[in-house]
């Protein structure tokens, strides 16, 4: 008959006889005591001695762990397994001198120096760019790997043992999205440096809002605000800037840039969904101060005497491009002593001609008949002709008639369709609400600069 043995809680059945029950009980019990004897050492040696022991622990595993040498990746080789030399291109410096340097022969320059134009391009070597020579530190063989720095972003590799095989490399790069705004109290290139960022936003915000707000006229106390977004090269910002939204204030009014994908190709748009290009640029050339406004009657300044002028006069220094305020034929390009100088005429459209004055040159091989693109430069700011100094003398002619460039109305290109409003809506209110809440940053306050708008 089996026998029941309870062990705390639990039930094991036992099959053996009595003799065998109890042999196992002692042992059992012998087993128990062991146990609690153990139990008992451990507990005092480590009240008596529990400092001494880790103390004495923690130096022998200090005393006997190496640790790694952390791995170093440069142009995509561990740095760890070279001796590198680096060199650095000089001013009129050719790839052959610099390869000397680093004690190539004749025959080893000629043939790294065969490497086709697309890989490295030996005519657009620059001052300051780096060259470096890997040598492997457990060989006392020739030198395993050339890299040509062509950039912060791409350098070529050439790999000495396989044939001077060469390849052109791409260095990994982020985008960091950031947010500005500021006042203008003398000029927007000076209001975005104020506001810590870098001035080529200015020029990248006056292309961008170019169609719909006259910079020229703007005044103190004008606002922006800006999304952009900066590419970072192993955590080193560069001058790759892209803009994700913006808008300016002036006059009371708040313009919008509100990117929007359409049949392709992504646009900005204004709160009411039409595009911020329009078929006329709102002026020739960036930035610089307006002089003389569209006048029946002007003092000029050359034949001292009150007579109408047209037009309206962009002082600029001599060389600064001029635009094709849109796209157009051009119909005149010729120079007029006592009047206009080198000068050119766009016809746009049935409509609509302008007319660019005292250009000290042209875009080079631009000629009567041939058809511009709207922003394509087309000649550059002069004195030539009857003029006191460098300007640009900019008119609008409709319908044969001379009108205020400053007051010329153009047509927007094409609005945000129907099958997209919906969508546009969900985008636009979003970075609205996101643009308003950025706040103004720029606080230096100036009461004495005029307010101008070159950078």
């Amino acid at each position: 008959m089996a026998n029941t043995l309870f062990l705390g809680k639990k039930k094991y059945i036992c099959n053996g006889n009595k003799t065998k029950t109890m042999k196992r009980n002692k042992i059992i019990a012998i087993s128990a005591t062991a146990l609690i004897l153990v139990a008992l050492l451990l507990f005092v040696i480590k009240n008596d001695n529990s400092s001494s022991v880790t103390i004495e622990t923690a130096t022998t595993v200090v005393a006997d762990t190496v640790p790694e040498k952390p791995v170093s990746i440069k142009y995509g080789l561990n740095e760890n397994n070279y001796v590198i030399t680096y060199d650095t291109i000089k001013p009129k410096d050719t790839m052959a001198e610099i390869l000397y340097r680093f004690g190539f022969d004749a025959q080893q320059v000629y043939d790294i120096t065969q490497c086709p134009d697309s890989i490295l391009d030996t005519r657009k070597l620059r001052p300051g760019q780096v060259c470096a020579l890997f040598k492997s530190k457990d060989s006392t063989s020739a030198p395993r790997y050339l890299v040509y720095e062509e950039s912060a972003k791409y350098y070529v590799t050439f790999d000495l043992s396989d044939n001077y095989r060469a390849t052109r490399h791409e260095v990994p790069s982020e985008w960091c999205d950031n947010e500005i705004a500021g006042s203008v109290n003398s000029s927007l290139w000076t209001a975005i440096e104020e506001c810590g960022a870098s001035p080529q936003l200015a020029v990248m915000i006056s292309e961008i809002f170019g169609w719909s707000i006259d910079f020229f006229g703007i005044q103190k106390g004008d606002e922006f605000r800006i999304i952009y977004t900066q590419e970072f090269i192993s955590g080193k910002a560069q001058g790759n800037f892209k803009i994700l939204a913006a808008s300016f204030s002036t006059a009371g009014n708040t313009v919008y840039a509100i990117p929007f994908t359409q049949e392709g190709k992504e646009q900005f748009f204004n709160k009411d969904g039409n595009s911020l290009e329009s078929a006329f640029l709102k002026a020739p050339l960036d930035y610089y101060r307006i002089s003389s406004k569209f006048s029946n009657s002007r003092y000029h300044p050359v034949l001292k005497r009150y007579r109408a002028h047209h037009g309206v006069d962009y002082a600029a220094p001599k060389g600064t491009p001029v635009y094709a305020i849109g796209s157009g034929k051009v119909i005149k390009k010729a120079y007029q002593a006592n009047g206009a100088g080198y000068y050119l005429k766009i016809k746009h459209n049935e409509t609509y001609t302008t007319s660019y004055m005292h250009l000290s040159g042209y875009a080079k091989g631009l000629k009567e008949g041939d058809y511009v693109q709207q922003k394509q430069v087309i000649g550059y700011v002069g004195s030539t002709g009857l003029s006191t100094g460098p300007h640009l003398d900019f008119r609008v002619y409709k319908n044969g008639k001379a009108i205020d460039p400053l007051k010329l109305e153009s047509q927007a290109k094409m609005p945000i369709s129907e099958e997209n409003k919906e969508a546009f809506g969900i985008i636009r209110d979003s970075i609205v609400v996101r643009l308003d809440a950025i706040p103004i940053s720029n606080t230096t306050q100036s009461t004495e600069k005029e307010i101008v708008a070159e950078p």
